[in-house]
């Protein structure tokens, strides 16, 4: 039945896009001065008929989110092999899966990469067809991190697996044939998060930087308006109260919204951090935030890449089977990694 779905998806979607907006409300959803992808604009129509995440228990908001990410997702990606494992965290066994392609560079460091959901969903099927692409163009290893989620396990638990996750990455890239020593890290979303705090806690702890942070569409702070927050409130399929739905499961009574660890954005001195790859989307409420950080990167003397796919939505990353653009922005992305990567080799 899933496949007949998806074959009855990927047909609607093949249609002309006068027709294909036509099923979507009709007209063209313009707005900032950005014009939302017909797909996407599909998407976002089609649910409107569906009950918000923010009617939902946590668990079924997982469910719900796999299953229509399934429906979306890519197929894997050719040359690209896989391996299951495990790891012991601070709070138990963290998973993980390790991406191999065909044609690896040796030389390359290996990405350690967390999934996006606002901290409360997601695991490794999320980013599944994302970290296959990030390996194949990239030409290095990835291993993607099943780190604990909220609100079971609030901030920061997620956090602290990423952490150990990349660590235990670096101290073995050998056994995944990278680089000695050494792991990028990458995440979108919350797991934009997660990369751009580690590479900060990496400074605050007088660890060596990562090899590069990958950071796509990401939270960087948690306590601030910007302008994109309600230019953007009611986008799909991230919207403002969506946020406010993770937050409330994500951080604890305790936590302080404007701590670095949880809006890295509000450390006041980002010199010294890795090269940064920073990519935001168009209609997303956290464009804003995303290309300010990029810019005080850059102001802080950090070489960073600044890419904003105008027309796709927060969560691209898990469209490449539904979005042509999204997946040719994935492989542009991966194209920027492998460009970082043979520009570290160069230096």
């Amino acid at each position: 039945m899933a496949d007949v779905q998806k074959l009855i998806l990927k047909t609607i979607l093949s249609l002309p896009t006068p027709i294909l907006r036509a099923l979507s409300g009709g007209g063209v959803v313009y707005r900032g001065g950005r014009t939302l992808d017909p797909r996407f604009q599909f998407f976002a129509h089609a649910a409107q008929g569906l009950p918000s995440m923010t009617t939902l228990a946590p668990d079924e908001a997982r469910a719900a989110s796999a299953k229509g990410l399934a429906a979306v997702a890519g197929s894997p990606e050719p040359g690209v092999r896989t391996e299951s494992l495990s790891i012991d965290g601070p709070g138990g066994q963290i998973p993980l899966r390790a991406y191999r392609p065909a044609e690896q560079d040796a030389s390359a460091p290996l990405i350690v990469f967390a999934h996006f959901g606002g901290g409360v969903i997601g695991d490794l099927e999320t980013c599944h067809a994302f970290c296959g692409i990030l390996a194949r163009i990239a030409r290095t290893a990835v291993l993607s991190v099943d780190y604990r989620l909220a609100p079971d396990h609030r901030f920061p638990a997620g956090l602290d697996d990423v952490l150990a996750a990349w660590r235990w990455g670096r101290d073995n890239a050998v056994r995944f044939g990278a680089a000695p020593g050494v792991a990028a890290i990458g995440g979108d979303s919350m797991g934009g998060n997660f990369a751009a705090v580690l590479a900060q806690e990496a400074k605050r702890t007088g660890e060596a930087q990562p090899a590069f942070q990958l950071l796509i569409y990401p939270a960087v702070d948690v306590a601030s308006e910007t302008p994109s927050m309600s230019l953007y409130a009611d986008t799909y399929p991230l919207s403002r109260p969506i946020m406010e739905w993770f937050m409330g499961h994500y951080m604890g009574p305790e936590a302080d919204p404007a701590d670095p660890r949880l809006s890295p954005d509000k450390t006041q001195d980002l010199s010294g951090l890795a090269p940064a790859i920073v990519v935001t989307a168009g209609f997303d409420p956290l464009v804003d935030q995303g290309e300010a950080y990029a810019k005080r990167l850059i102001a802080a003397g950090v070489p960073t890449t600044y890419r904003c796919y105008d027309s796709l939505a927060h969560g691209f990353t898990a469209f490449t089977g539904a979005v042509p653009a999204a997946d040719a922005a994935c492989r542009e992305i991966a194209g920027l990694v492998r460009a970082e990567i043979e520009g570290r080799a160069g230096a």
